[in-house]
């Protein structure tokens, strides 16, 4: 099932074509060699990352917490926005899985990266595959 999602979810945003790009698993292979340069390997369970919160008054407003297993770099549909899939045990769009919608305002750059944590808040919307999904409007990114 996790798999159709990451078929699935390249067009998040309501109107996507579905297109976009991934990380690679080099990526994260880069990232934790630049880990290992800096002596922190082994960190990555003591990472902690700051809570987001919904704000006072907006209806249906959830929050993830969790690494990410999924980035969309590039937005199919111009508008700037960025796409994560966070492992999260309360599962918003799948069971195990949250999506998370990001406008190109709150768009962290450079953008995190499979492997990394983020914590997101907003009321949950239907993307373009009729999924579940957090349209932020708070975002962090461990170490930032």
């Amino acid at each position: 099932m996790a798999a159709a999602l990451l078929v699935a979810l390249p067009g998040c945003a309501a109107g996507g074509d579905g297109g976009g790009s991934s990380s690679a698993p080099g990526d994260r292979q880069a990232r934790d060699g630049d880990r290992s340069a800096r002596g922190d390997e082994g960190d990555e369970a003591d990472e902690t990352v700051a809570p987001s919160s919904c704000p006072p008054g907006v209806a249906g407003c959830r929050v993830t917490e969790g690494r990410i297993v999924y980035v969309e770099r590039v937005d199919p549909d111009g508008d700037g926005d960025a796409h994560f899939v966070v492992a999260d045990p309360q599962g918003i769009t799948l069971p195990g899985l949250t999506a998370v919608d990001v406008r190109r305002g709150l768009r962290p750059d450079p953008l995190p990266g499979v492997g990394d944590l983020i914590s997101a808040a907003g009321p949950v919307q239907t993307g373009s595959y009729g999924q579940s999904q957090i349209h932020a409007l708070e975002l962090h990114v461990a170490g930032r």
